[in-house]
């Protein structure tokens, strides 16, 4: 017998699933495009299925893990008064056009065109369109503050999708907006969200960090990310022992003071054939052109790292990097710098179109937007004035030393691009610093009046004036979050859901095919269903004991009931999935005992 009963949404859910009817197919092996966990696992456990790279299709055991964590968001947001809504994922283009952000995605956005060959996108977010949702509606100070969120399917065409649903192309996020008529109350949004965010992470059980963020394209002033600390995350960041937490691409450099320079010797120009590194270039200084106080190392020259960037309308534009030689370019600090421009490797046939840049030999002396080159020069904050280089010379074969900064060359400013590396001081001057991974979970902007200003949202103030809203975006990652739990919570055998997302409470095996281990198990579900407890039962009867076993520990359920040969002498066994243990308790006490566990 399968029991239906309502929940809190009044949606009708079978307490009990047997798995001979669920539609299921476990693995054994792994998918063979799976390089984490959690894809590996939700593939195998039945709990996803792979339509095209980066798109999944959510089967029903997953669904139910989905459901639950959704239930937590919707408990957690209403609790700070936010009121759910429900937007199209098919869009115009007009609003994002408005706020340029047609162009500024690029070609992370699913652009699509009607019958009548009107431009439409499918939604990667949407600030725009609860923006004049507000407008719409909202005309006075009175009906402010507002708060308005939507747990829906975003779509963003990832040049790389990887590790299953942890980086997909169609995803579910919960994305919030606040709308306030001054700064005060923009900040207590933002803190009621920050707030609600580290109670949704907590009932999700999974380690994770707050930290400083870049707003990058999203604008805005604070901002920072929740990150759910994993080996296999694509973000790095860094903490220090006195409490400082920062995505990397939001690290700033501590700038040295300047120095006086005015005993270093002239500039000189020096032989240094056959050194296009910067390890060949130190290993020749140092046998060719030693110091006097030291040896030289990578940390004493100039590096000049060349790009090419892609703005959002297609022009392309050479960018110069200049960073200590000790320390390479980070890609994604430096493309959180460069936004809404997408950063592209400088080819032959772009050296070939800048003949004075000497591949290999490139010093300052000719960068710059002023400069015979004409490409513009950034400069990493710890080339300050005064610090003397050892850097290119623009001739092959050759290099300068005695370079100094603000002497000898200039710059068109300064950007964050070099790699953070463990042990930097850190901005706060808390400690030394120490790398992490994460997956980003949960993100909060304090937007300010950007999009209000763009897209005309002004409301009369107590005075009569108009006054522009501004507004906080903040957003979580739902469909990400069951692949967060399945990186932290899994072994060797499969899945070890926590009890409060898992997609039942007990998963009950019959280990044998005497029909009294049926009976016994039919009346056990029943008994449990009737307790209101949820069961997947393993009614299987052409399937071994080991195979039944080996999908109950792979599925992940947290407690697991087995009715087998210990039925004779009157008891049945409890297993607990996190702690791999078990233990006999009589079939008469069996209901009792199983709610025990459950409930703690």
């Amino acid at each position: 017998m399968i029991v239906a009963v309502c929940d809190d949404r009044g949606s009708l859910y079978a307490r009990a699933m047997r798995m001979s009817q669920l539609f299921v197919q476990t693995l054994r092996d792994d998918p063979a495009d799976a390089e984490v966990p959690s894809h590996k696992l939700l593939v195998r456990a039945g709990y996803i299925r792979r339509v095209a790279p980066g798109i999944y299709t959510w089967l029903p055991l997953g669904l139910r893990v989905l459901n639950k964590i959704e239930a937590i968001v919707r408990e957690e947001m209403s609790s700070i008064g936010a009121q759910e809504m429900r937007f199209p994922a098919l869009l115009p283009r007009e609003p994002y056009e408005e706020t340029n952000r047609w162009e500024e995605y690029g070609p992370n956005l699913f652009r699509v065109k009607d019958r009548r060959g009107t431009d439409m996108l499918l939604g990667p977010t949407h600030e725009e369109m609860f923006t004049l949702a507000v407008k719409d509606m909202y005309s006075s100070y009175k009906d402010l503050p507002a708060r308005l969120y939507q747990i829906q399917t975003k779509y963003r065409d990832e040049a790389r999708p990887r590790a299953g649903i942890l980086r997909g192309r169609e995803f579910i996020m919960k994305d919030s907006y606040s709308f306030d008529i001054d700064d005060a109350g923009l900040e207590k949004a933002y803190q009621d969200h920050r707030d609600a965010y580290v109670r949704i992470f907590d009932r999700l059980g999974f380690d994770y960090v707050i930290v400083k963020a870049d707003s990058g394209a999203m604008g805005g002033s604070a901002s920072e990310e929740f990150l759910a600390v994993s080996e296999t995350g694509e973000d790095t960041f860094v903490r220090s022992a006195g409490g400082y937490a920062a995505n990397v691409e939001a690290v700033t450099t501590p700038a040295p003071e300047a120095v006086e320079f005015g005993d270093v010797p002239p500039a000189q120009v020096v032989q240094t054939p056959g050194t296009p590194t910067i390890e060949t270039l130190v290993d020749v200084l140092n046998t060719e052109y030693p110091r006097e106080d030291r040896a030289w190392q990578a940390g004493d020259t100039l590096k000049n790292v060349l790009v090419m960037l892609v703005h959002p309308d297609g022009t392309r534009e050479p960018l110069a990097i200049g960073v200590p030689g000790d320390r390479a370019v980070d890609e994604k600090r430096l493309e959180t710098q460069v936004s809404p421009a997408e950063v592209e490797p400088f080819t032959e046939a772009d050296f070939a179109a800048h003949p004075a840049l000497v591949k290999g030999y490139i010093g300052p002396q000719i960068l710059g937007e002023e400069s015979v080159s004409g490409v513009r020069y950034l400069l990493d904050p710890r080339v300050v004035s005064g610090t003397v280089w050892a850097t290119g010379a623009n001739e092959e074969g050759q290099h300068v030393i005695n370079l100094v900064a603000g002497r000898d060359f200039a710059s068109d400013g300064v950007i964050e691009a070099a790699e953070v590396r463990a042990g930097d001081l850190a901005p706060d001057g808390s400690g030394p610093l120490e790398l992490a991974r994460g997956i980003e979970m949960g993100h909060i902007f304090q937007l300010g009046r950007k999009y209000a200003e763009k897209l005309g949202l002004q409301v009369l103030n107590e005075n009569g004036s108009l006054t522009t809203v501004t507004m906080g975006s903040y957003g979580v990652g739902v469909s990400r979050a069951v692949g967060v739990i399945v990186e932290s919570s899994h072994d060797d055998r499969g899945i070890v859901w926590p009890r409060n997302v898992a997609p039942f409470d007990v998963h009950l095996v019959v280990a044998g095919k005497a029909p009294e281990m049926f009976e016994a198990a039919e009346s056990l579900a029943g008994s449990l269903e009737a307790a209101g407890v949820s069961v997947l039962f393993d009614d299987r009867p052409k399937v071994s004991p080991g195979v039944k076993f080996e999908d109950a520990e792979l599925i992940g359920v947290p407690t697991i009931v087995v009715v087998g040969k210990g039925l004779a002498e009157g008891v049945i066994e409890i297993k607990d999935r996190q702690s791999n243990t078990a233990r006999n308790v009589a079939v008469d006490a069996g209901v009792e005992e199983i709610l025990s566990e459950i409930r703690g």
